[in-house]
């Protein structure tokens, strides 16, 4: 099938087009024009004078739509996919939550089903494993059963298990985290620094090891502490000072607006993904939920567009999508739309190693993208050339 998508302004990676064509045939985007051209035997898709955008790649988001990754089945992998897809989500990184071992086969095996499947939702480049190494003191909502120190003959094991495993966060003050953080390097896995109460100098040591991304920047990490009267930099101010990627939740609760300021004002918008760790209520109605897997899940109550801990003590998951995340770095954090769709499709592309064929719009790469109207919602998304959502009003005959 061959597009011409017109009467919108692209957002190319070099600047505004208004007025002009997107041209996608077999799944590629054949060409960008700064002007609107007649394309023979193409299907006209109108933008309506929305924004035309490369698809956004959620790095880290563990369900939607009633289901979670942990659930282990490939249903349930295919109905997130779908559902965020409904939200701009071209592509994504499947995230676990801290479990046992055979829990986090069992996910992988489905991830591989799902995969060989999946047709109409936000494609999947591959696993993220987030824990079970973890500091317990900033365990957040992880099960604190599993939460260990990195173990070679575990994540041994898991590696020769599946090839699908693309990232993996770990906190890199545990023993054994350094050889662990290497050992993701030679399998050219990203290592993510992540539940930590770390301090500068592990930080360094962990980022001089192979560690290159920091998970939900703010959350369940160290800041500036005192010890013995002296203050020392946490893995928060570690994260902004040195030359690691950082990922931010973009629901607007877990990172409040002076704080996305912040981190936009230092870290640019190359250094920042916009992720929503969404967990199984997203798009969902509030309510009681489980994070995690419905059989020995942790049971959540949804209110305030986040999900809690049921005691209400902390957060336990966000519920966001990545629309809304993208509308809060415009609206809350005062970042122009062009930087903050780079910061949702080129710069998490770039992260997971895909840039020479997603996050933006260039000739020859996937044709992921979405349109978006004036007030930033999605009416329509494509992936590799298919159109898998679609709002936009179609005119009736008289």
């Amino acid at each position: 099938m061959r597009y011409a998508i017109t009467n919108g302004t692209i957002l190319s990676p070099r600047d505004k087009l208004r007025g002009g064509t997107v041209v996608v045939e077999d799944g590629k985007i054949l060409g960008i024009h700064a002007e609107r051209i007649e394309v023979p035997d193409a299907q006209n898709i109108d933008a309506a004078g929305g924004y035309i955008a490369p698809g956004f790649i959620d790095l880290h988001v563990h369900g939607g739509g009633g289901c979670d990754f942990m659930d282990g089945t490939a249903e349930a992998f295919l109905t997130i996919a779908a559902m965020h897809a409904r939200h701009g989500t071209t592509a994504m990184v499947p995230t676990t939550l801290t479990a046992e071992t055979e829990s986090l086969l069992r996910t992988l095996d489905a991830y591989e089903s799902a995969h060989r499947q999946n047709s109409s939702g936000a494609t999947f480049l591959g696993m993220h494993l987030e824990g079970p190494y973890f500091a317990l003191s900033q365990r957040g909502a992880q099960d604190p059963r599993y939460i260990r120190n990195p173990d070679p003959d575990q994540y041994e094991a898991i590696l020769a298990h599946s090839s699908a495993i693309t990232r993996w966060s770990a906190a890199p003050e545990l023993p054994g985290a350094i050889e662990f953080g290497l050992r993701l390097r030679e399998k050219g896995i990203v290592a993510a620094i992540a539940h930590t109460d770390a301090l500068y100098d592990e930080v360094l040591a962990a980022y001089q090891s192979g560690y290159s991304l920091v998970t939900h920047l703010y959350s369940a990490m160290s800041g500036v502490t005192r010890r013995n009267a002296f203050r020392y930099a946490g893995v928060i101010e570690s994260a902004l000072l040195l030359d690691l990627d950082v990922e931010i939740i973009g629901d607007g609760i877990h990172v409040p607006a002076p704080l996305l300021q912040l981190v936009y004002k230092v870290k640019g918008p190359d250094r920042i993904a916009l992720i929503t760790d969404a967990m199984r209520a997203a798009g969902m109605p509030e309510g009681p939920s489980t994070l995690g897997a419905l059989d020995g899940g942790l049971p959540v109550i949804v209110e305030d567009g986040v999900a809690k801990l049921s005691d209400r003590s902390a957060f336990a998951g966000s519920v966001a999508t990545m629309d809304r995340a993208v509308r809060n770095m415009v609206q809350l954090g005062g970042v122009s739309l062009a930087d903050t769709v780079r910061m949702a499709s080129s710069t998490p592309a770039r992260i997971m190693g895909v840039a020479d064929r997603k996050g933006s719009l260039d000739t020859g790469k996937d044709a992921d993208l979405v349109i978006l109207d004036a007030t930033l919602e999605v009416t329509m998304t494509m992936i590799a050339g298919s159109i898998v959502h679609d709002t936009r009003a179609v005119p009736t005959l008289p």
